[in-house]
């Protein structure tokens, strides 16, 4: 089955490149923010799919590698993907769409609150991807509570350094 390439897959385009990143995370309450950096690398999957590879470190100084992958789904008219890191053993499921203004892509995602429950309470999660031009993103993370309300968790500004 071969897939043509529509407007949604050309707009995922833009994430291809060369990134550094840095950025800041929420450690809970009473705790200072992580501060964190790294470098990603996107390619595109025969114009189709994009797939990320991201290193850093994490809070404990140790390395840390992610994998980002997003296309278009044509049948069910949404942005797609999954996202797993070496920190965690969970596969991040993705949907999403990009705002009328095309810069910001929302992914929606459910997965485990990470307050060391056991059993782990599963929440509602956003990744969101604005353009603030071709050559700066920024990705804002955040979950739903339990009183309905979005708390952002972590923001981390990605800069291009080669196409």
């Amino acid at each position: 089955m071969q897939s043509d390439i529509t407007k949604e897959h050309e707009w995922l385009r833009q994430f291809v490149g060369d990134w550094t990143f840095e950025g800041e995370g929420d450690m809970g309450p009473g705790q200072p923010p992580h501060r964190f950096g790294g470098t990603e690398s996107v390619r595109s999957i025969g114009g189709i799919w994009i797939q990320g590879e991201a290193r850093g470190a994490m809070p404990d100084g140790g390395p840390t590698i992610m994998q980002l992958t997003l296309g278009y789904d044509v049948l069910k008219q949404r942005y797609v993907g999954t996202w797993l890191g070496s920190m965690m053993s969970y596969l991040w499921i993705y949907e999403g769409s990009v705002d009328g203004g095309g810069t910001t892509l929302t992914l929606e995602a459910t997965g485990p609150v990470m307050d060391g429950s056991t059993p782990p309470r599963m929440a509602r999660y956003h990744d969101i991807y604005e353009f603030k031009s071709p050559d700066h993103r920024v990705l804002t993370s955040q979950m739903q509570r339990e009183d309905g309300q979005w708390q952002r968790f972590m923001t981390a500004h990605y800069r291009r350094t080669k196409s």
